[in-house]
């Protein structure tokens, strides 16, 4: 009786099996994975970081943050998730062609708030890099 001491042969159709199959699968997944980080949305923001002073207890304080899609793909706000419900946001519901612009709107109501504010706002969309943060920041007075 001969014991068959090959672990990986090869079909008549020239298919191989074993670890060289499982090598070509990997080897197709990699470049597939490469192949799509080249192909994706970027959203890169112009200033993410704003000061908005010192204002009164009451004021509606308004930021906008400007930003583009420098990706190659079309820009897709999903969701912005603030920590506070004294901060709305309001972001563009369409897709952001590559190379175009948008306005993300931060209003920050202070009727509930006093002293020195320091908030984030998150971002989410199809950036792989997701979310972005935007950051405010500023006092505001007492009545």
């Amino acid at each position: 009786m001969k014991i068959n001491t090959h672990t990986f042969s090869k079909d008549p159709l020239g298919k191989t099996e074993g670890i060289f199959c499982l090598k070509k699968v990997l080897c197709f997944l990699m470049c597939l994975s490469v192949s799509n980080s080249f192909s994706q949305a970027k959203l890169e923001l112009k200033d993410a970081k704003q000061n908005f002073g010192t204002v009164k207890k009451g004021e509606v304080v308004k930021l906008d943050y400007e930003f583009t899609n420098t990706g190659t793909e079309p820009l897709i706000i999903t969701e912005a998730e603030v920590s506070c419900s004294c901060t709305t946001v309001d972001f563009p519901k369409q897709p952001i062609a590559p190379n175009q612009s948008g306005k993300v709107v931060v209003s920050f109501d202070t009727k509930t708030v006093y002293d020195r504010q320091d908030r984030i706002v998150l971002l989410k969309s199809n950036d792989p890099k997701s979310p972005a943060k935007v950051r405010y920041k500023g006092s505001v007075l007492r009545k």
